[in-house]
C-alpha cells in the first residue's frame, strides 16, 4: 500500500470516529441519554462497518451469531488494531467493551467510550487498580443487565499465538453467572496489521463457539477456568489453520 493511501485511510478512519461521536454525542444531549445507553448498537456497527469498507477488510462471521436472549459474556482473542472495529460492526446488542485506557489519549475514541459505557483498563503493572476497575464492572453489570465483551489476553498478540490468559473475564462470568460465548478473530495474511494501522484488503474472520455454560463456575475458581478456556482456544486455532473447521473446512 503507498504511503499517500495509507495516510489518506488512518485521516478517513479518525474521520469517520470523529462524525459518529459528534453524532452520538449529540443525541445523548436529546435524549438525556435515556435512548442511546441500550441503543448505541445503532451507531457502533455501522462506525466498525465503515471503517473495515475503508481498509478493504471484509467481515465474515462462522456461524452466523445468534441473538442473546440473556445477559452474556464475550470472549475474544487479541490479534491487531482492527479487532476493535471488526467486534463493533458485530453489532453486539446492549454490551459494553473493555478496552485499554490508553486509547482515551485519542479524544474521538474517549468520547465513543463514555458515551458508550467502556470499562477503560489499566496494565497488568497495577494489580489494585485492576481489581477495582473489575469490581466496580461486575457491579454495575449486575444492576443493568448488561452484556460484556473482553479478551482474556489483556493485550495484543501479534506472534499467531494465543496469549497467556487473565482471569478478569472468568471472574466476571462467575460472579454474574452468565454464560461465556467464545469469538475466534482470525485475519488472513498481510491484513492483519498487527500494533500498526496499516490494514487490508483481506478478510476478518470472527468465528462463533458454542456458549459456555458458567452455571457451576465460582469466582475461586477462575485461574482452572481460565486454562480450560485458553486450552479450547489453542485448539480451535489448530483446527482453523489445518483447515477442518467450518463449513470450509478439508476433506479427508
Amino acid at each position: 500500500m503507498g504511503k499517500f493511501v495509507f495516510y489518506m485511510r488512518v485521516v478517513l478512519t479518525l474521520l469517520v470516529l470523529s462524525v459518529f461521536a459528534i453524532l452520538m454525542l449529540g443525541f445523548t444531549l436529546i435524549t438525556v441519554g435515556i435512548f442511546l445507553r441500550k441503543n448505541f448498537v445503532w451507531f457502533l456497527a455501522p462506525c466498525g462497518r465503515v471503517i473495515l469498507w475503508f481498509w478493504k477488510l471484509r467481515l465474515e462471521v462462522i456461524p452466523a451469531l445468534p441473538v442473546p436472549d440473556r445477559q452474556t459474556v464475550f470472549v475474544f482473542n487479541h490479534t491487531s488494531t482492527i479487532d476493535i472495529f471488526a467486534l463493533s460492526a458485530l453489532g453486539l446488542p446492549n454490551t459494553r467493551f473493555f478496552l485499554s485506557g490508553f486509547l482515551r489519549k485519542n479524544p474521538m475514541f474517549a468520547i465513543l467510550g463514555y458515551l458508550t459505557g467502556i470499562f477503560w483498563t489499566v496494565r497488568q503493572h497495577y494489580p489494585e487498580k485492576r481489581a477495582q476497575i473489575f469490581h466496580n464492572a461486575c457491579e454495575t453489570l449486575k444492576r443493568t443487565g448488561q452484556s460484556v465483551a473482553l479478551s482474556p489476553e489483556g493485550v495484543r498478540v501479534v506472534s499467531g499465538e494465543i496469549g497467556a490468559f487473565n482471569k478478569g473475564a472468568f471472574h466476571l462470568a462467575a460472579a454474574l453467572q452468565a454464560p461465556m460465548r467464545p469469538l475466534f478473530i482470525d485475519i488472513t495474511g498481510d491484513a492483519n496489521p498487527g500494533f500498526g494501522w496499516n490494514a487490508g484488503p483481506g478478510v476478518v474472520r470472527i468465528w462463533v463457539g458454542d456458549v459456555i455454560d458458567t452455571a457451576h463456575w465460582r469466582p475461586e475458581d477462575a485461574a482452572q477456568n481460565k486454562e480450560e478456556v485458553r486450552n479450547m482456544y489453542v485448539d480451535w486455532k489448530n483446527r482453523i489453520e489445518a483447515g477442518t473447521e467450518g463449513p470450509h473446512a478439508k476433506q479427508s
